[in-house]
């Protein structure tokens, strides 16, 4: 419910009240926004910066589409050969077969600007040495923490939000979330004194 620049203050302050310095390595695992990794250079500039092998897959399959527009078999040969490079962190060997198909100007715009994304995030995109220091390459566990904290309460059947009380439910379930719940109740017996 915040904008970039504020969220990213309230990270950076989270981080470090979880102990973030103390980390032999810090990661900011997210799906390719560009306003993701502009958070992460200003906040956790030494961090490693992964794309969520989730949502690179959707876009390989965003690419096939427009390479190999037909539903055959050789659409999803070529698909099946990218996601298995992808897999390996081979975006170059994926970027190479989007730029070898033969395609007239507006196809070959299109498939550009598909192959955009892995050519900006290529270095987040190295899945098998990730994997092989251990590192998590899907975001699945916090997207569903995040889903259990606010969805499964903020879009009940029939709920209706403004944004000031959608923000006070989801502060609230926050803090509950994360055994926090004391200390924001002291906080706010403090704001009911003070008013």
């Amino acid at each position: 419910m915040a904008a970039a620049p504020e969220f990213g203050v309230l990270l950076y302050s989270e981080a470090r009240r979880r102990g973030c310095q103390r980390a032999q390595q810090l990661i900011v695992l997210g799906d390719g926004a560009p306003w993701i990794w502009n958070l992460a250079e200003e906040h956790f500039p030494s961090a490693l910066q992964v794309v969520d092998l989730y949502h690179s897959r959707q876009h390989v399959h965003q690419l096939a589409q427009v390479v190999m527009p037909a539903d055959d078999e050789v659409a999803h040969k070529w698909l099946a050969d990218r996601l298995a490079e992808l897999d390996r962190g081979a975006v170059e060997a994926l970027l190479e077969a989007a730029r070898e198909v033969e395609a007239g100007a507006a196809q070959r715009h299109a498939i550009d600007r598909a192959s955009n994304y892995f050519t900006v995030n290529r270095d987040r995109m190295r899945y098998s040495r990730f994997r092989e220091m251990g590192i998590f390459v899907g975001s699945g566990a916090v997207e569903v923490g995040c889903r259990a904290v606010t969805a499964q309460r903020m879009k009940l059947s029939g709920m209706r939000w403004r944004v000031h009380g959608a923000a006070a439910i989801v502060s609230l379930r926050c803090q509950e979330a994360s055994r926090r719940w004391d200390e924001i109740w002291t906080w706010l017996t403090h704001q009911t004194e003070v008013a």
